[in-house]
């Protein structure tokens, strides 16, 4: 088992639901392998509680705060989704590189939750926040704070990513809490709004005014009922329709992106998704000190053609503009447009340059921060003015573009995590080399 150091130091809780290290806590197969968390992480576990309207299944939360921070803004919470092998990949949520590059652009921390729910486990006790997850989420932010050091986590504004069970998840909190949540990315899985009888196990959420000044994006693979109307994936696209309909027909800004590559898995949505929350958190988080989220500015949007490919200004759209999707201005209706023909939203900006480079020998270390715009790919290797190496010599990423950290199903870096480092086994033992080492993001650019 990995080092739980930052588990037992949780001292502070004191709570019913505090970890305690016995056999009857201690964690289980495949939960019990994760990355260590010593900071900039901060990591707690609540155990099983005995009460029954509480929450049914352990759960972790990593949290990722930028170096050097004074006061968070917000956080940023990605969602894993449904079953045990998603539940696991939330275990690496909070260590990914290209979503920390939005957190840190914005002073906000990076949360990762992993539900330990066991395989064939009912998925609605924990993706339904009214089920003891919005208490346990809430909870955390107050004692991740105090962990942290950051006390004001307990009040700042959320925004919510979720794959499948996790974008039940997120769109529920959405209209739970509307006045916390800045934006909601909705990953293949929104929450019922009226009673399905197909779906007997799962509740519906009522839907009020204050929702609808709330940035949400429903995004989803086309094989999830799209253009594949069968199978085991066929109902999100229904279930997408109806959620986005009840909400943007009461003028909601709500919208739809449709994944033409994908089914279930994440694919390239990432390359949407972080242009769009960070242009929803510019326009909306408070610029004092007050928790106070701000309104999207009416006067920039625009709106998509719904399964469709065109985009205009809300101004100038003379048709029923709530059949449209709705898109907070023109650099992303721009990001919209591509991502719904191909997934290959464009990128003309390079990375920034690898820092904090040691030589230890024959080895290379450094770090380096993703792209905001299309994360990071690897890296290139460069001795006495020759490149030696390219990292990783062979990139392989079943789910999207290659990824220098690897995707999980439920766009997650992979474990272990990718370290960067190189060791240079042609060098010369009497020769001082020059070493340099250059970034590449997904589209190819490279970094100085």
């Amino acid at each position: 088992m990995n080092k739980l150091n930052s588990y037992f130091s949780v001292a502070i809780l004191c709570l019913s639901w505090c970890f305690a290290s016995t056999n009857l806590n201690a964690q289980q197969p495949p939960y019990d392998i994760f990355p260590d968390a010593q900071p900039p992480y901060f990591r707690i576990r609540y155990a099983l509680g005995d009460n029954h309207d509480g929450l049914a299944y352990a759960v972790n939360y990593t949290l990722w705060v930028p170096d050097g921070l004074k006061k968070l803004r917000g956080v940023i919470v990605h969602q894993h989704g449904c079953g045990e092998g998603s539940c696991k990949s939330g275990l690496t949520g909070a260590f990914d590189l290209h979503w920390q590059a939005l957190a840190k652009k914005h002073s906000c921390a990076l949360l990762g939750p992993s539900y330990e729910q066991p395989e064939g486990a009912d998925c609605q006790l924990w993706c339904d926040p009214r089920n003891g997850s919005d208490k346990a989420f809430q909870q955390s932010l107050s004692d991740l704070g105090a962990l942290s050091g950051h006390p004001e986590l307990s009040q700042v504004p959320w925004a919510l990513w979720g794959h499948s069970g996790g974008g039940h998840w997120a769109g529920g909190m959405a209209l739970l809490h509307p006045e916390k949540v800045a934006a909601a990315w909705l990953r293949s899985g929104v929450p019922l709004l009226t009673p399905d009888p197909s779906r007997p196990g799962i509740q519906s959420h009522q839907l009020n005014d204050a929702v609808l000044q709330v940035p949400i994006m429903c995004n989803l693979g086309t094989k999830e009922g799209v253009s594949v109307t069968d199978g085991r994936f066929s109902s999100v696209w229904p279930a997408n329709q109806t959620f986005f309909k009840a909400i943007r027909q009461r003028g909601g800004l709500i919208g739809v992106a449709i994944d033409p590559m994908t089914a279930h898995e994440c694919g390239n949505q990432r390359y949407l998704a972080i242009p769009w929350i960070d242009a929803c958190l510019t326009e909306r988080l408070p610029s004092d000190d007050t928790s106070q989220l701000r309104s999207m500015p009416s006067s920039i949007g625009w709106l998509g053609e719904v399964g469709g490919t065109s985009v205009r200004p809300i101004a100038e759209y003379s048709g029923d503009q709530l059949t449209q999707a709705w898109l907070p201005n023109e650099a992303i209706a721009n990001k919209w447009l591509q991502y719904v023909r191909d997934t290959q939203v464009s990128d003309d900006t390079p990375p920034s340059a690898p820092y904090n480079i040691e030589i230890n020998g024959n080895q290379l270390r450094w770090e380096a921060e993703a792209d905001l715009e299309s994360g990071l790919a690897g890296f290139l290797i460069e001795r006495d003015g020759q490149i030696i190496a390219k990292l990783p010599e062979s990139p392989q990423n079943p789910f999207g573009r290659h990824i220098f950290q690897n995707l999980q199903y439920s766009d997650t870096p992979t474990q272990p995590l990718v370290t960067m480092t190189y060791t240079d086994s042609t060098a010369s033992s009497n020769t001082n080399h020059q070493y340099r080492v250059y970034s590449l993001n997904t589209v190819g650019l490279q970094s100085q």
